[in-house]
């Protein structure tokens, strides 16, 4: 898989991910829990790391720890080879350290690879926090999420006020308000981006899967409308992640081929625009 540079320190990471709203929030039972294992296993397998949760998201932290602890899990990967991000989203300092070390307790490790703030949500009073546990290797990476177009106005008033690792946003190729002025900001500030949403929430390829894949899809190495979507979003070169929900294997093993081979180039895009009619 592709990998692409974290701008503030050099590291390198995996292209495509996977996000873990409402896939992963599941209970216990053996049959709920193996396809899942089984997703990890084949992002893992796949030279993948990125595992995106929240505390919003039901049992999911709690899943993903159970599941990156379990020996079948381990022998795919292991804790090491997962780069974990999960958010705060809460208010106050206090409830925000509470919440974090709950998130510590449910996904089993002592540090989490990226502590984002969940849709800005009070983020001047966790700030000095996610700082404080950086310097503590707590975390290693400090960021913050919006998921909606109308935040955008403040998502780059908070990224140009402080120095932050990362930003995650919506990108697809159904909603590209990002262009504009949110990439080429991140870009220029240094930020690496995490895009939720690259299927455009999903509505864009349920929609896509009733039509025939396009000729040219062969020409990116595409053999299916959820690549064609993840290498839309993987083409612009401010990106450096995107994290596909899904609590299905086959659809991993699909995602997974997005950080693959060739991306869109300029000509390209016009042509997935304007053909997909977005």
């Amino acid at each position: 898989m592709h990998q692409r540079k974290i701008p503030s320190s050099g590291e390198m990471l995996p292209v495509v991910g996977c996000g873990t709203w409402r896939t992963f929030d599941v209970g216990r039972r053996p049959e709920e829990r193996a396809p899942l294992a089984e997703v990890l296993n084949v992002l893992f397998e796949a030279g993948g790391s990125v595992i995106d949760t929240s505390p919003m998201y039901g049992a999911a932290e709690g899943v993903v720890g159970d599941l990156l602890a379990a020996p079948s899990v381990r022998d795919g990967g292991t804790r090491n080879k997962a780069f974990i991000a999960t958010k705060v989203w809460t208010s106050g300092r206090d409830s925000g350290i509470e919440q974090m070390t709950r998130s510590l307790s449910l996904l089993k490790t002592d540090h989490v690879e990226l502590m984002q703030i969940h849709n800005l949500l009070d983020w001047r009073a966790h700030l000095p926090t996610l700082r404080a546990w950086k310097a503590d290797k707590r975390i290693r990476y400090l960021g913050i999420t919006h998921y909606t177009q109308s935040a955008h106005d403040e998502l780059e008033s908070v990224m140009r006020a402080e120095k932050w690792d990362f930003v995650q946003l919506n990108y697809a190729l159904d909603d590209r308000a990002v262009e504009r002025r949110l990439l080429p900001l991140a870009a220029e500030r240094g930020i690496a981006v995490i895009v939720n949403q690259p299927f455009g929430g999903g509505g864009l390829l349920r929609k896509l899967l009733a039509r025939k894949l396009p000729d040219w899809a062969s020409e990116i190495g595409c053999t299916s409308w959820a690549q064609v979507l993840l290498k839309f979003v993987l083409a612009n070169p401010a990106v450096t992640c995107v994290i596909p929900g899904t609590g299905k294997p086959e659809h991993m093993r699909d995602n997974v081929q997005a950080g693959l081979g060739v991306y869109p180039d300029a000509a390209m895009l016009k042509k997935m625009v304007a053909d997909v009619g977005v």
